[in-house]
């Protein structure tokens, strides 16, 4: 497992004083599939040193991470938003409600939310701030990306399976020249997201 730099956990939370939860979101920009995000809370007093911006991690590494947010966190959800949500109110409005749905999965209401990223809209009547690059600095926003990253990767390698000509199980449905040649040769599935520019030069119609 990678270890980070300076070997100095995250911090939990950015506001100790409350019961924080982090959000993160994965698959933003990606051809297919959903977007999928986190919501956790972890205890005031979690450290780990490897819990870190999940891009910043290997998938073994991630998935054993995983597992441990699972089961110290003192609670966590997981929000999806399918492509045909993406399609209809884009991919930025998709991603902050697959967040709220994530906060609306957890067991245990928090007093105050930090997100991934600059933009947001109010959750409820909690607290909300925006940090960038907030899965870099704060340890509840890295599990999130951890677990939204892993629930992301999972299902892609499931659905691949029942469409195997993309090659999701290895580029879970991102922009990489063989997934954009596999459209080219075979079309669109129903699981890509027909408001992305699918091919540079071209846009395909749908035909299922």
């Amino acid at each position: 497992m990678r270890t980070r730099n300076d070997h100095n956990p995250l911090p939990p939370r950015l506001d100790m004083s409350k019961l924080e939860a982090g959000c993160d979101e994965a698959g933003r920009g990606c051809l297919a599939g959903p977007v999928v995000a986190a919501a956790v809370i972890l205890p005031a007093g979690f450290s780990h040193p490897l819990i870190n911006d999940s891009k910043q991690l290997s998938e073994a590494c991630r998935e054993e991470l995983r597992a441990l947010i699972m089961s110290e966190a003192t609670a966590w959800a997981i929000g999806i938003c399918s492509p045909a949500e993406i399609d209809d109110i884009n991919i930025l409005n998709a991603s902050i409600l697959a967040m709220h749905k994530a906060l609306d999965g957890l067991s245990v209401r928090p007093e105050s939310i930090i997100i991934d990223g600059n933009r947001f809209k109010a959750y409820r009547d909690i607290p909300s701030t925006t940090v960038v690059k907030g899965d870099g600095k704060y340890a509840n926003i890295a599990a999130a990306s951890i677990l939204a990253k892993t629930e992301r990767d999972h299902i892609m390698t499931a659905l691949a399976k029942e469409y195997p000509a993309y090659g999701w199980e290895t580029n879970k449905g991102y922009p990489t020249p063989a997934h954009r040649e596999a459209i080219r040769a075979h079309g669109p599935s129903p699981l890509h997201r027909m408001s992305f520019t699918l091919l540079p030069s071209e846009q395909l119609t749908l035909d299922f």
